[in-house]
């Protein structure tokens, strides 16, 4: 038979100790889900000979030591298959005792149900929502490429590592992994290799009853290096792939690999009765008979034990080497190793002063979106770790900065032509920053912030500081019609817990509202522009806004008999309201909020101090009614 060029066969037959091996991750996973009495059994089954290979002979990891800046990242885009993540970390020697197995599913455990990201040892991003992992993955492959090209040298190299991404079929459905493929193709992302679990069935039955693409042709479409394994259980013929896809460094890999969903699970496997329930005392005793394994549960075969110890042994090694050649490359490059923190995001840089100057300097109008720009320039000459762009919209937004393009083999430039791919634009960045050593911005408009919410959502779940700039606010955008006129999206966003929404009101605040956002590295912030030109509000109250997220733009003589309060261009509004309120003898304080949940925050703890200004009580003012 001749095979196609891309068509990987191995060359011997597996051996008994990799079957054994990949019997334990199976049994490790059959029995946590047993254990919760839920969970999904079906993808570690059938996948356990594609991790135990990867992990076993080429995954560069040193589970003593989970956070290693030059480790090789493994991301499990199916994260319903978290079994086989944990499972393998147990066996590999992470800190992921017996004990964490038996908790599978439970709360408070080391072994959720979907991986979390800063919750377990070993897990690289949160992953659940299918097709996330997969463009985390081009993230960080991304982020790999730049900081190599920004940190190495003819003396020391101290970036060179690989990102693994294991996805399913539901993840290939999915229209964000569409974009983050093509993406990576583009910016042929070398360091980066996805493997498919190719298993042809999804919860409501055979996948091609609704897919049947072809993903081999899709994927060398996008500029991918792609290669075909028959049997996901054949360890030669995966070595000999992953060992073709670390070779291949001028494109990203595809791995295609035919497995069983379910595999040796009598009744189920090869069916969606594997998929998402325990597979029950009984399956699981006539698979123990049928695999020949011991009946006590959560076994490790001590030669499994010994063979991951010494694959770990080599990933300790490598890192000792390289704590070495980093710490002479620290000393060589003072300033690289300060600006681009491998092992973290950098810290940015104070914009206080700039907030000053637009207030002082400039009073007239201004979109804030401009003002952005200018602020995002300035900072940027400071901030070298500051990186990003938008999803084709940077004239619109204002967010390209100086330093030139990202492009195939260009990584030196900080502005990321993400396209028209505002989901896989902010996943990416959600990988970016889950790399660390840069710090990620992205930009749109903000009804298209319906586009990118999943991977949002999972920027505050994770608390990872991205920076989102969101403009064309409000109706204002008029003349586009109803479908770019954001109305419900700002209240929307702010409903997202842990995510920061920044509404300046004019330039100042915009300025203000960066300084906010690149020092909070606690969690992601939104930043919602005009496109229309506001009026400037002077510098008064700009360090009160610092502290509460509010100030005072209009005072009043004495106790105000109402106050208003808005932000962003309907301060502009209140103004005007004031005003007219003014006329009728009623005296009106106006107070622009650039964080409400900062002011939520500081009312809900009581003003320091004497007398609530707003409403002469020293009673705690609360949000929702006057005391």
């Amino acid at each position: 038979m001749t095979l196609a060029p891309n068509h990987i066969e191995g060359t011997t037959r597996t051996s008994e100790l990799d079957r054994l091996a990949i019997n334990t991750v199976r049994f490790l996973s059959a029995d946590g889900v047993q254990a919760a009495n839920s969970g999904h059994p079906g993808l570690p089954l059938g996948a356990a000979g594609i991790g135990w290979t990867l992990w076993s002979r080429h995954l560069r990891h040193d589970p003593s030591d989970p956070r290693w800046p030059d480790r090789d990242r493994f991301v499990l885009s199916a994260g319903h298959g978290s079994m086989l993540l944990y499972s393998l970390l147990h066996v590999f020697g992470y800190d992921m005792p017996v004990s964490e197995l038996r908790r599978f599913r439970q709360l408070g455990s080391r072994t959720p149900g979907h991986p979390e990201y800063g919750h377990t040892p070993g897990v690289e991003t949160t992953t659940g929502p299918l097709g996330q992992g997969l463009a985390n993955a081009v993230g960080m492959a991304l982020a790999e490429r730049m900081l190599a090209a920004r940190c190495n040298t003819d003396d020391h190299t101290v970036v060179d590592h690989r990102v693994w991404a294991l996805v399913g079929d539901g993840c290939l459905m999915e229209g964000i992994s569409h974009e983050a493929a093509s993406l990576a193709g583009r910016l042929a992302l070398g360091k980066l290799a996805v493997i498919f679990d190719d298993n042809d069935i999804t919860i409501d039955g055979p996948a091609h009853r609704s897919c049947a693409d072809d993903v081999e042709a899709r994927f060398a479409a996008y500029g991918w290096h792609v290669l075909r394994v028959d049997d996901g259980n054949d360890v030669p013929a995966l070595d000999r792939a992953f060992t073709l896809a670390r070779a291949r460094e001028d494109r990203p890999t595809f791995i295609r690999v035919k497995t069983t969903i379910g595999d040796g699970a009598p009744g189920v496997e090869g069916t969606p009765k594997a998929h998402g329930s325990p597979l029950g005392p009984d399956t699981l005793a006539a698979m123990r008979s049928r695999l020949d394994w011991p009946d006590a549960e959560f076994h490790v075969p001590a030669a499994v034990t010994d063979t991951a110890a010494a694959s770990a042994a080599q990933g300790e090694a490598a890192r000792t080497v390289w704590q070495a050649t980093y710490a002479s490359w620290a000393a060589a490059n003072p300033g690289l190793a300060q600006h681009f923190p491998l092992d973290a995001v950098p810290a940015p840089a104070n914009l206080a002063v700039l907030a000053d100057q637009l207030a002082g300097t400039d009073s007239q109008k201004m979109a804030t979106r401009k003002a952005s720009g200018a602020a995002l320039t300035t900072l940027a000459e400071s901030y070298p770790g500051l990186v990003g762009g938008s999803a084709d919209l940077a004239a619109s937004t204002n967010t390209a900065i100086p330093g030139g393009d990202v492009a195939p083999g260009e990584f030196t430039g900080r502005t990321i032509h993400f396209g028209i791919r505002e989901h896989a634009m902010a996943a990416a960045m959600n990988g970016i920053a889950l790399h660390g050593g840069l710090r990620p911005f992205g930009s749109t408009f903000l009804v298209f912030a319906d586009y990118l919410r999943p991977a949002l959502r999972l920027s505050a779940l994770m608390r990872l500081p991205v920076i989102y700039v969101f403009t064309h606010d409000s109706v204002h955008v008029g003349e586009d019609g109803p479908t770019h006129q954001p109305i419900e999206q700002l209240e929307s966003l702010r409903l997202i817990p842990g995510l920061t929404v920044l509404r300046p009101a004019d330039a100042a605040e915009t300025a203000l509202a960066w300084e906010l956002a690149t020092a909070n590295l606690e969690g992601p912030t939104a930043l919602i522009l005009s496109r229309q030109d506001l009026p400037a509000l002077g510098p008064a109250g700009l360090d009160d806004m610092r502290s509460t997220g509010t100030r005072t733009v209009r005072a009043t003589i004495g106790r105000p008999v109402v106050v208003l309060a808005a932000s962003g261009s309907e301060v502009a509004l209140a103004l005007q309201a004031a005003d007219l309120l003014a006329d009728q003898d009623v005296a009106a304080e106006v107070v622009s909020v650039l964080c409400r949940r900062r002011l939520e925050n500081t009312l809900s703890s009581g003003w320091p101090g004497a007398t609530h200004r707003w409403c002469g009580s020293r009673r705690v003012c609360r949000p929702g009614g006057r005391r």
